[in-house]
């Protein structure tokens, strides 16, 4: 069969995707209390579920920051590994089929990488992402489980926690609409609900990495940008993306395996 499996090991969460003949098999995510049991959880259900035997895989790439706690055979089978950095432009090339553009990689923090055909280069990040909206939601929410943030998030009012332009100028500012966000948390209240504060928890994150984005393209002629990562699964992606792309004229792009970007491009870097 020949499959190339490639695999971006987390510090807790691991993906794996299959990739044969140009085609995807079956991505799967396995989260587990460290990286070696989260990679050997990973690889042992991706072969079950998929009824694949060790002889039918040529092939194992690793990447990601977990990947340098592997320094043996997986299962006997030889592995290789692969810039992260390499693999998210070349993940999100073939997904998105862009051939220039910026990758936005929202992991535990966020990096930025630059892609113009075969030239891929990481270009910085910022310190803000799921590891930002985890550990803020255990301060404020008193509770780091994404599921429960999104429950009351669903139930929030922006409106009680951010500053907009509307709400201190009696017209719009040049290049500036009466609903764009003057001031993260500027309207927060100490007595302020969970429910509004998860929201606005969640519009910070998202919103910090999407002008982050568009800064890094200044002076360029690059106006599309692919998110990958896991924060592209949440549901707000869709109210301060499209709001962001309003605003700035670019366009923000999820791919359909925006989650497993990574993992796709560890397998595209093998080269047999």
């Amino acid at each position: 069969m020949g499959i190339i499996i490639g695999i971006d090991v987390g510090i807790s969460t691991t993906k794996i995707v299959g990739f044969n003949k140009g085609k995807i098999i079956s991505p799967l995510r396995i989260t587990a209390a460290d990286p070696v049991t989260s990679l050997y959880g990973a690889f042992g259900k991706y072969l079950y579920d998929n009824k694949v035997d060790l002889a039918d895989v040529k092939k194992v790439m690793l990447t990601g920051v977990g990947s340098a706690y592997i320094d043996k055979p997986i299962y006997g089978l030889t592995t290789e590994k692969v810039d992260e950095f390499r693999c998210d432009g070349l993940g999100a090339r073939f997904e998105s089929g862009l051939d220039k553009f910026i990758v936005v990689s929202m992991g535990t923090g966020t990096s930025l990488v630059r892609c113009d055909g075969n030239d891929i280069r990481h270009i910085g990040g910022i310190g803000i992402g799921g590891g930002t909206l985890s550990g803020l939601s255990r301060i404020f929410l008193q509770t780091s489980d994404i599921k429960q943030v999104l429950s009351l998030a669903i139930r929030g009012d922006l409106s009680k926690i951010n500053l907009q332009i509307g709400d201190i100028s009696a017209k719009p500012l040049p290049g500036l609409p009466m609903d764009a966000t003057a001031s993260l948390f500027a309207n927060a209240q100490a007595d302020a609900a969970k429910e509004d504060v998860a929201l606005g928890l969640i519009h910070m994150v998202l919103q910090s990495v999407g002008s982050a984005a568009v800064l890094s393209a200044l002076n360029s002629d690059i106006r599309d940008f692919v998110m990958i990562g896991q924060l592209t699964l949440l549901p707000q992606c869709r109210e301060v993306f499209p709001h962001l792309e309003r605003l700035y004229g670019v366009h923000f792009r999820i791919p359909k395996y925006s989650e497993f970007c990574t993992a796709i491009g560890a397998a595209l870097c093998y080269e047999g």
